[in-house]
């Protein structure tokens, strides 16, 4: 497809090389020509110069011929501009990021009125994972699919757990739960295992459940943590404020440290619940005051990312009982930073490019089923989730039969609300919502996991 980006931010960047990957033209409109340059030399892009306000600029970057323009630039009223624009001029698919907060209850008026495929917010996407990873202490990370009803999550084994060299086949029966297994991270390797596979401690696995059987398997796993009661907020920016918003009214204590005090004064009045404290975050013996020490979760979101993880390996080793959440915004040091003891890892623009890149494949899709859902597990890990149509080709087959490729794995199965966590017996069927687990990267259609 051809792939108008607005914007050479972090989300534009991360998209451009996410969809370029894929295979896609992709053409990238900004006004900074050093910034396109650079851009360009690193990903196969195109790149104009200009506002993509501009009829004229939308013109010379093809804007008739386009499928798709994802508009990313900081500005949200600009980002809606730049859609109508290219809405009127190409009859394309549009997509806007609109992360202002005072936008949030007019979003679905926003879409309607101009013809927006679809809104994303990064931070509150976010916040949304982080509230999640705060019901479920002991995750790392929390996808959703089935609308809610089954969670994919990622943890860590500790030293000493039940999981510690304990065969994949074996969980279910020796911890009588009802789990899948699909993703091992052990030394740098993502790794789909098969039931002889042996789990280890520090191992990072993700597994698939429903609500009940995920509490039932933390709890004999012995991988729970403590109930979040307090929470302590570094840093007051948009995402700040949507974790305190959406925490609201679950009885959970949060306290904010933010440096402004002009924006110290803005989050008193929208978050008349929290206690916001203007100081410096940074600040060891302001933390020690306002106790770090004591509470349940930390989170670090301030807008560096090297004092986020600085202040994270120092909350921690003043209190290792905490959930942490630490916001990484840069994705180019991945591989270090999960060599540290970071807790929960938040990226938005990653949040933001998996529902996009999901967006993308489901225009590309046939008609025999249609993508609904995509998550990045772990680099060069996908969990997908595909509505299941009549010419799908492969329903009403058992599991084993199917001829799927390798590293792939049918994780589950939505039934009517009906949760499956299927065995090779077991069949897939029309209206059915399967989710698929695969290092097989580019699934567009169900048709996708036959070999």
């Amino acid at each position: 497809m051809k792939i108008i980006i607005v914007g050479c931010g972090k989300v534009g960047v991360t998209l451009a090389e996410r969809l370029n990957a894929e295979g896609h033209d992709i053409t990238l409109i900004d006004k900074d020509a050093a910034m396109l340059r650079t851009v360009a030399d690193r990903i196969d892009v195109m790149g104009v110069e200009g506002n993509g306000v501009s009829f004229q600029v939308l013109a010379e970057a093809g804007i008739k011929q386009t499928d798709l323009l994802i508009a990313t630039s900081g500005s949200d009223e600009q980002n809606m501009l730049c859609c109508l624009m290219a809405h009127k001029a190409g009859n394309c698919h549009t997509i806007a990021r609109i992360r202002n907060p005072e936008y949030v209850k007019e979003i679905q008026f926003i879409r309607e009125e101009l013809n927006l495929s679809m809104v994303i917010n990064p931070e509150r996407e976010a916040a949304i994972e982080v509230s999640r990873l705060i019901k479920y202490p002991s995750a790392i990370k929390i996808d959703s699919f089935a609308k809610g009803r089954v969670d994919l999550m990622k943890l860590e084994i500790p030293e000493e757990s039940e999981l510690d060299g304990l065969k994949v086949f074996e969980v279910n029966t020796r911890l009588k739960c009802r789990i899948l297994i699909c993703i091992v991270e052990r030394a740098g390797e993502v790794l789909i295992p098969d039931g002889s596979f042996e789990l280890k401690a520090h191992d990072r696995l993700s597994f698939v459940a429903d609500h009940k059987q995920a509490q039932d398997f933390f709890k004999k796993a012995h991988v729970t943590g403590n109930a979040v009661r307090s929470i302590l907020l570094i840093g007051g920016g948009k995402m700040t404020y949507y974790v305190a918003k959406m925490l609201e009214d679950t009885g959970i204590s949060v306290k904010i440290i933010e440096r402004d005090f002009k924006t110290c004064q803005r989050l008193s009045e929208v978050l008349p619940k929290a206690m916001i404290i203007n100081g410096d975050g940074t600040d060891q013996q302001l933390l020690l005051d306002e106790g770090i020490e004591q509470c349940d979760a930390i989170a670090t979101f301030t807008g560096i990312d090297e004092e986020n993880i600085m202040l994270t390996l120092y909350a921690g080793s003043l209190n290792s009982k905490a959930k942490m959440l630490t916001k990484i915004n840069r994705i180019g040091f991945d591989n270090i930073i999960r060599t540290m003891n970071l807790g929960s890892v938040i990226n938005p623009q990653l949040i933001s490019a998996d529902r996009i890149i999901t967006y993308v494949r489901a225009m590309q899709n046939s008609v025999g089923s249609n993508i609904e859902t995509l998550f990045q597990v772990a680099k060069g890990a996908e969990a997908l989730e595909f509505k299941v149509g009549a010419d799908s080709g492969v329903t009403d087959v058992a599991l084993q039969e199917l001829e799927l490729k390798h590293n792939l794995l049918v994780a589950c199965i939505n039934r009517g609300g009906k949760i499956i966590i299927p065995n090779g017996q077991d069949m897939i069927r029309e209206g059915d919502t399967v989710v698929i687990v695969t290092t097989q990267q580019g699934l567009k259609d169900l048709r996708d996991i036959m070999r």
